[in-house]
C-alpha cells in the first residue's frame, strides 16, 4: 500500500509540477504581450478567439478569414469572451498535462516499471517545444492527447473507447486517419500472437477453407466490425451534425482546404521551392498530387509490417507523413513528438548514436531557420538557401527514420494485451 501510495504522489506530483510550470509561462506571456514588440502569443490564438467570438454572437466561426479548424474547437474557447482571454491557454495546458499521464499510463501497460513511467512523462512535460507551444495557445495539445488516448484504448482493448477518441481526433484533424489501417489490423489481436503454423497444418487450413472464406472472416471480425461502426458513426454523425449548422464552408475548411492546400510559401517541406516555382502552371496540381504517393506507400507499408506495436508504428507513419507532406512547419512536429517516448523500447539504438541524430536533427533546423530569418525579416532573396536547408533536413528525416526501422527490436503483444 505504502508503494503505491508513493507511486500516485510521484506522478501526480509531476502533473502538478507540469501544470504550475505552465501557468507561469502563461503569465508571463500576458508580461510581454504588454510590454515588449515581439508578442509571446501565437497568431493562430487570435484567430481561435476571434472565431470564438463570432459564435458567442450567432454567427458562424468561419466570418473569421484562416479559421480552418472544426467548429468545436471555436465552441470549446467561448469562455475566452465571457470569461477571460487566457481561458484557451489554460485549457491547452490541461490537455498538455494529460498527454504526460498518458504517457506514464501507456508505459505501464507495456511493462515498464513506475521510474521508467514517470520518467516518460517527463520526456513530454518538460519538454521546451512542448510546454512552449501549449501556453502560447497553439491547439496542438488536444489532438496529441486524442491520438494518445485512441492508442491507451488500442492497448487495453476497449474496442468502443478506442472508436470514439481515433473519430474525434480525425475530426479535429484528418491526419490520424493514418492510424486507421494499424487499428483495424490489430483488433482481435490473434495474428499478432499466434505461433507461425506448421507447413501441415497450412496445407490443412487452405483445404478446409478457401482465400475468399479466410479474408472474409479477418474483415469481418466481430472487434474490427465494432471498431469501423462506431468510429464512422461518431465521424459521420459529428459531420452531418455541423454541416447542417454551417453548410458547405464547414466542410471546406475543416477537411478540403487541408487536403488541396498548397503553401508556397517557405516551411520545412523538401517540396514548397517546387511549389513555388509552378504556381499558376499547370505542373502544380501534378505535383501536388505526386506528393502524396510516397506518404501513402510508407504510411502502408509500415501500418501493415509493425501494427503489433502500436506506439511504434504510429510514430513511424506519423514521422513519414510529416517528412513527406506537403507542407510542414514546427508545430508539425509535436504530431510524432508526443509519440516519441513510447518507442524507447522498441528501438536499440547506442546512447552516442541516439544524440548525433537528435543533433542532426536539431542542425538540420537551424541550416533552414538562419537564411528563412534573412528572407522572412530582412526582405533577402534567399529563397535556394532555404530550399537548401529543407533538403538538408529531408535527409536528415530520411537518416532518422532509416535507423529507427533498421534498429527496430520485434515486439509482440503480451498476454496480458489479449
Amino acid at each position: 500500500m505504502a508503494d503505491a501510495k508513493k507511486d500516485y504522489v510521484s506522478i501526480w506530483s509531476t502533473c502538478m509540477i507540469a501544470f504550475l510550470l505552465r501557468i507561469c509561462l502563461i503569465v508571463y506571456g500576458e508580461w510581454q504581450d504588454t510590454n515588449m514588440v515581439v508578442k509571446y502569443t501565437d497568431i493562430d490564438y487570435h484567430v481561435f478567439t476571434d472565431a470564438a467570438r463570432h459564435v458567442v454572437e450567432g454567427n458562424s466561426p468561419y466570418l473569421r478569414l484562416t479559421y480552418r479548424y472544426t467548429p468545436l474547437l471555436a465552441i470549446f474557447l467561448t469562455p475566452n469572451i465571457t470569461l477571460h482571454m487566457c481561458f484557451g491557454k489554460v485549457l491547452f495546458t490541461l490537455f498538455d498535462v494529460l498527454v504526460g499521464y498518458l504517457l506514464y499510463k501507456i508505459f505501464h501497460l507495456r511493462g515498464c516499471c513506475e521510474k521508467r513511467a514517470v520518467f516518460a512523462s517527463w520526456l513530454w512535460l518538460f519538454n521546451p517545444l512542448s510546454f512552449t507551444v501549449s501556453t502560447r495557445g497553439n491547439a496542438e495539445s488536444i489532438m496529441a492527447f486524442l491520438v494518445l488516448a485512441s492508442i491507451y484504448f488500442v492497448l487495453v482493448k476497449n474496442i468502443s473507447m478506442a472508436a470514439v477518441f481515433f473519430a474525434l481526433s480525425v475530426h479535429f484533424k484528418i491526419y490520424p486517419i493514418i492510424y486507421g489501417l494499424p487499428f483495424v489490423l490489430i483488433m482481435g489481436g490473434d495474428t499478432c500472437n499466434s505461433k507461425k503454423p506448421s507447413k501441415r497444418t497450412s496445407d490443412n487450413v487452405r483445404k478446409s477453407s478457401g482465400f475468399f472464406t479466410q479474408a472474409m472472416a479477418f474483415v469481418f471480425h466481430p472487434q474490427r466490425v465494432k471498431f469501423a461502426l462506431i468510429a464512422a458513426a461518431i465521424f459521420l454523425g459529428l459531420t452531418g451534425l455541423l454541416y447542417q449548422r454551417y453548410g458547405f464552408e464547414f466542410l471546406e475548411h475543416t477537411y478540403l482546404y487541408h487536403v488541396t492546400r498548397r503553401d508556397v510559401k517557405h516551411n520545412f517541406s523538401v517540396y514548397f521551392y517546387m511549389m513555388y516555382l509552378v504556381e499558376g502552371s499547370q505542373w502544380q496540381s501534378v505535383l501536388g498530387l505526386a506528393s502524396f504517393i510516397p506518404q501513402f506507400v510508407l504510411i502502408v507499408a509500415f501500418g501493415a509490417t509493425y501494427y503489433c506495436d502500436i506506439p511504434f508504428c504510429c510514430f513511424v507513419q506519423t514521422f513519414a507523413f510529416v517528412t513527406f507532406n506537403k507542407v510542414c512547419t514546427s508545430q508539425y512536429f509535436l504530431w510524432y513528438l508526443c509519440l516519441l517516448p513510447l518507442i524507447l523500447d522498441s528501438v536499440n539504438i547506442s546512447p552516442q548514436r541516439t544524440v548525433c541524430l537528435t543533433l542532426a536533427w536539431f542542425a538540420g533546423q537551424v541550416m533552414w531557420l538562419v537564411p528563412a530569418y534573412y528572407l522572412e525579416y530582412q526582405g533577402m532573396n534567399t529563397f535556394v538557401y532555404v530550399w537548401a536547408g529543407s533538403v538538408v533536413f529531408f535527409v536528415v528525416n530520411i537518416l532518422i527514420l532509416n535507423q529507427l526501422v533498421r534498429h527496430y527490436k520485434k515486439k509482440l503483444l503480451s498476454k496480458k494485451d489479449e
